[in-house]
């Protein structure tokens, strides 16, 4: 009972301890891989804008799963990210159908305008 409490107030315990390992897994990197899943994570907490518990923990767990693969198989990071690393970080962030914090604004914004609307009409 008291557990439930709790993540009523803090967000699902089973997250944080999933994000926790996934993050672990990150930080076990032999480098350069290291580096790079550390900045790539850094930039898809930062401007993912992925709001869902459960779909930024997924995100993240594949995210750890590419870098370790790429590890082992000794992959060069730019055969991973690209050029451009920023987009790739983006696109990968966009496989991820979450609710993202942007949404509320954009909703906000609309409900705005229609109400505006509505009471120049009156």
């Amino acid at each position: 009972m008291v557990a439930k409490w709790i993540e009523t107030l803090t967000g699902s315990l089973e997250q944080k301890k999933k994000y926790r390992q996934d993050k672990a897994r990150i930080e076990g990197l032999a480098e350069p891989y290291a580096a790079a899943a550390k900045a790539m994570h850094r930039y898809l907490l930062v401007a993912g804008g992925i709001t869902d518990g459960d779909t930024l923990v997924m995100m993240l767990g594949d995210l750890a799963d590419l870098w370790e693969r790429a590890a082992v198989d000794g992959t060069p990071v730019r055969d991973i990210v690209g050029d451009d690393p920023v987009e790739f970080a983006e696109a990968f962030a966009q496989a991820y159908a979450g609710k993202q914090w942007l949404d509320k604004e954009r909703g906000r914004l609309t409900k705005a305008i229609d109400d505006a609307e509505g009471a120049q009409r009156k």
